[in-house]
C-alpha cells in the first residue's frame, strides 16, 4: 500500500506541475485570437495571403463570380476592390478609383462588377475585361449592400437616404428610387419566390419587393430582432438569418410564415452574415474578434456551435459553397496594421 501510495504522489505531483506549466504558458503567451493557427469545432486556418494597399484600413463585403473562380474584396479604407483568384489564393488586379466602397455585387450581364462607392456616393461598374471603373452613376446617401435579381436589375440599398436604388443592367442606369421611412439595410434576392428582400433596420422589419413592378408588396415585422442590418438567405430551405446588431443576436425568419422562428446569441460587433447551404452553417464576422458560428440541423432546429476566434475588427467574410472555405479580409494582425486574407477551412467532425 506504501508503494501505491507513493506512486498516486508522484503522480498528482506530476499532474500539479502541467496544469502550473499550462497556466503559465497561457498568461505569458496567449492573445486574442491566438487559436488561430490552431484547430475550432468548427473552423480551422488554412492559409493567409497579403493584400494590396496600405495596412490598418478598413475592409467591407466580398462576393464570388458565377465560375467561383474570382473573390472580389472591398477595400472601402483605400478605395481599392481586389480580384482574387481563389484557386491559388493570389490577387490577380487590383481595381483602383472606388472611394469607400462598401457593397459589391457581380453582374453576369456584360461580364461587370457593381460597387457601392459611400466615398462618393456612387454606383461604380467595373469593366472585368479591362478593370477599370467604366462608368459612375450618382446615387443617394451611402450606398451599401447590392443584390442582383435575374431580372436584369440591381439594388443597391442607400442606407443613410433610408432608400433603394434599382438599376437597369442592361443599360447601367437607375431607373427607380424607392423610399422608406428607416434606414436600409442588406437586400437580398430570394430566387424561388422571385422576391427582394430588404432589411429596413430602423424599424426592425423586412420590406418585400416584386421585381417585376418594383413596388413594395408587403412588410414584415421581425420579433426579437434589434437592428437588423445584415441578412443571409437559404432559399431551398426558406429561411433568412438577420443579425441583429442592436441585441447581438442571430434571429432566423421563415420566409413562408413571415415570422421570426428562432434567436441565438452572436458575439459583438456582428456585420456581415454568410450561409454555406451545403454544410448548414451559418456565419457571422463580429468586429470583436469573433466569427460566430451556427449549424441548422434542419429547417427547425438550430444551435451555435462557437465564437471562433479572429482579429479584431474583421467585419465581413465570403462562403464558397464548392470549397466550404471561409474568406474573412482583416486590417490588423496581432495589434499591428495589416492588409491581410484569412481562409479557413469548415470542420465537420470536431
Amino acid at each position: 500500500m506504501r508503494d501505491e501510495s507513493r506512486a498516486r504522489l508522484v503522480r498528482s505531483r506530476v499532474l500539479v506541475a502541467v496544469v502550473i506549466a499550462s497556466l503559465v504558458f497561457t498568461v505569458a503567451g496567449a492573445r486574442p485570437g491566438a487559436e488561430l493557427a490552431g484547430r475550432g469545432r468548427s473552423l480551422r486556418q488554412v492559409a493567409t495571403f497579403d493584400l494590396p494597399g496600405p495596412p490598418g484600413q478598413r475592409f467591407d463585403y466580398l462576393t464570388f463570380d458565377d465560375s467561383g473562380q474570382y473573390l472580389f474584396s472591398a477595400h472601402l479604407g483605400p478605395g481599392l476592390l481586389h480580384v482574387i483568384d481563389v484557386r491559388v489564393n493570389v490577387v490577380a488586379r487590383t481595381v483602383l478609383g472606388v472611394p469607400g466602397v462598401e457593397g459589391v455585387a457581380y453582374i453576369p450581364e456584360g461580364r461587370k462588377v457593381y460597387t457601392a462607392n459611400w466615398g462618393e456616393n456612387t454606383i461604380g461598374v467595373v469593366d472585368l475585361d479591362r478593370f477599370v471603373v467604366s462608368k459612375r452613376l450618382p446615387t443617394e446617401t451611402k450606398p451599401d449592400g447590392i443584390a442582383y435579381a435575374p431580372f436584369r436589375k440591381a439594388y443597391v440599398s442607400n442606407e443613410r437616404a433610408r432608400a433603394e436604388s434599382i438599376i437597369d443592367t442592361r443599360t447601367d442606369t437607375i431607373v427607380k428610387v424607392l423610399r422608406f421611412d428607416s434606414e436600409t439595410g442588406v437586400p437580398q434576392y430570394d430566387p424561388v419566390a422571385r422576391k427582394v428582400y430588404v432589411n429596413l433596420q430602423d424599424q426592425n422589419t423586412i420590406a418585400v419587393i416584386d421585381p417585376g413592378s418594383d413596388t413594395v408588396v408587403a412588410r414584415h415585422r421581425v420579433d426579437g430582432c434589434q437592428g437588423n442590418h445584415g441578412m443571409a438567405i437559404d432559399p431551398e430551405r426558406r429561411r433568412a438569418f438577420l443579425s441583429c446588431e442592436g441585441n447581438d443576436t442571430l434571429t432566423v425568419f421563415d420566409l413562408d410564415t413571415s415570422r421570426a422562428i428562432a434567436h441565438l446569441p452572436m458575439a459583438k460587433g456582428a456585420d456581415v452574415v454568410m450561409t454555406d447551404p451545403g454544410l448548414g452553417r451559418i456565419y457571422v464576422a463580429c468586429s470583436s474578434g469573433a466569427i460566430s458560428v451556427f449549424q441548422m440541423d434542419d429547417p427547425t432546429h438550430f444551435r451555435k456551435l462557437e465564437d471562433f476566434p479572429v482579429e479584431p475588427k474583421i467585419h465581413s467574410l465570403a462562403v464558397d459553397p464548392r470549397t466550404h472555405r471561409v474568406y474573412a479580409p482583416a486590417e490588423q494582425v496581432e495589434g499591428r496594421p495589416a492588409s491581410k486574407m484569412f481562409v479557413f477551412e469548415a470542420v465537420t467532425n470536431p
